[in-house]
């Protein structure tokens, strides 16, 4: 029998409803073996999630002020989930145990972690299988970073201990005994981590949408479902926002050559979107166009040169001005006597000037522009360079369209094209680009 490794996200575990759910679809494959639970969502537009409410709870204790009301409305959601779900379970020596410590002035870390601890412990009681704490197996060295090699070393011990276990996500410990989290959404990491120690087959990650979608449904109406994505696919389009899985929770699966599905907790039967790596059975013949992906509010500054490509050290001392202002860029396409920098505007906040005015001093450019309100599109797919004509059909989509492109970069693994345009252009450059490759397939 394989194994697979199920997270759910708060959306999922919001509330009993919810949560029966995530119990019919345990039950539903035996090979669903392991479970990784988030904290509790919001259940509406109104309401808070818990990690929010831990937040704020230690916010308030910080600052010596009153926190009861707060963490009663944490204790509430939860004994409404226990008597919602008719579980015999009593986790009032917890709640205590961490007004306690939050009164002590225990760090943020530690409160924000309870949030997956308790819901951890409910569902346990729901499956009726063994509750293993993260604490004692995700390892975090003594600079917060996570220590891979010993926490695949202590999950594969203990999940080895258990034909199934309830690991909660978000939270480790330190090798003093002190509670580490992830940024936000790492429970995505510790369903990878668990995914690897298990050696599971598949890492399904359970949230409220059927995969990931071609391109922003905001922005197209009903764009399709993208059934099979690289590795490298999703890397591109998650660089530009499109991802519904936490970035560094693809790397250890990667490693491990596990295959990742993304799957709806509303819409079980729906087969989602699995992340595979290039030479997965599941890539079959790769099409033109995976997804399309953009963002807004970048800045170009171009720089004019006569006889740019014979000065020794140009791009150094452009990129030398940069580096010393702490911006990084995003891209930097070149001519024979041009060379420009896309930088997202919130690196140049309140900096831009002295950026400009150091370029000037060091690089003595002929002209030097600024061009605003830039939006950048990536067209991504890993057929792409195989297919003769693509470039030409997305700048002939767009030049149809009126969008007039502003900068072109085609990254060396020919997987996917950046175009810069216009941000007044960028939801109609989606639509058109959408409408070329991947609307055009439906005819």
């Amino acid at each position: 029998m394989g194994v697979k490794v199920c997270k759910f996200g708060g959306s999922s575990l919001a509330d009993a409803g919810q949560f029966r759910k995530v119990r019919a679809i345990i039950a539903a494959d035996d090979e669903r073996r392991y479970v990784v639970p988030s904290a509790p969502g919001k259940r509406n537009d109104h309401d808070q999630k818990v990690t929010d409410l831990l937040y704020l709870s230690h916010e308030h204790a910080r600052q010596a002020l009153p926190f009861d009301d707060v963490f009663a409305r944490i204790r509430l959601r939860y004994t409404q989930l226990i008597t919602d779900l008719n579980l015999d379970l009593d986790l009032s020596s917890q709640f205590d145990g961490i007004v306690l410590e939050l009164s002590a002035g225990v760090s943020a870390d530690y409160a924000a972690s309870r949030g997956e601890f308790l819901n951890g412990q409910l569902m346990a009681a729901l499956l009726g299988w063994p509750f293993v704490d993260p604490a004692l197996c995700v390892v975090f060295d003594e600079r917060g970073r996570l220590d891979t090699q010993a926490t695949q070393r202590e999950l594969s011990r203990t999940l080895g201990e258990h034909e199934t276990a309830v690991v909660p996500g978000f939270y480790g410990s330190t090798p003093d005994g002190n509670i580490k989290t992830f940024s936000r959404g790492g429970s995505d990491i510790t369903g990878s981590l668990v995914a690897c120690a298990a050696g599971a087959d598949v890492y399904e990650n359970w949230t409220d949408v059927s995969g990931m979608l071609t391109t922003d449904p905001r922005i197209v109406d009903n764009p399709h479902n993208i059934e099979v994505v690289t590795y490298r696919e999703l890397r591109e389009l998650a660089y530009m926002g499109a991802s519904v899985l936490h970035d560094e929770a693809v790397f250890p699966v990667r490693e491990a050559g596990i295959p990742v599905n993304i799957r709806n907790t509303n819409d079980p039967d729906h087969p989602g979107t699995m992340i595979v790596g290039a030479d997965h059975a599941s890539c079959g013949d790769a099409g033109t166009v995976t997804g399309i992906a953009g963002r807004k509010n970048f800045t170009i500054i171009a720089i004019e040169k006569a006889m740019m490509n014979a000065q020794i050290g140009y791009g150094r001392r452009l990129l030398s001005v940069l580096e010393a202002n702490d911006v990084s860029f995003e891209h930097m396409p070149s001519g024979i006597d041009t060379i420009s920098v896309i930088v997202a505007d919130g690196q140049l906040e309140g900096k831009l000037d002295t950026v400009l005015e150091e370029i000037r001093s060091e690089c003595r450019p002929d002209t030097l522009d600024v061009h605003h309100d830039i939006a950048l599109i990536a067209t991504v797919g890993r057929g792409m360079s195989r297919q003769p004509g693509t470039a030409a059909k997305l700048f002939t989509a767009l030049a149809d369209a009126g969008v007039n492109i502003r900068m072109i970069d085609q990254g060396s693994s020919e997987m996917n094209i950046i175009v810069g345009v216009e941000a007044e252009d960028f939801e109609l450059a989606v639509r058109v680009i959408y409408k070329a490759f991947i609307a055009a397939s439906d005819l």
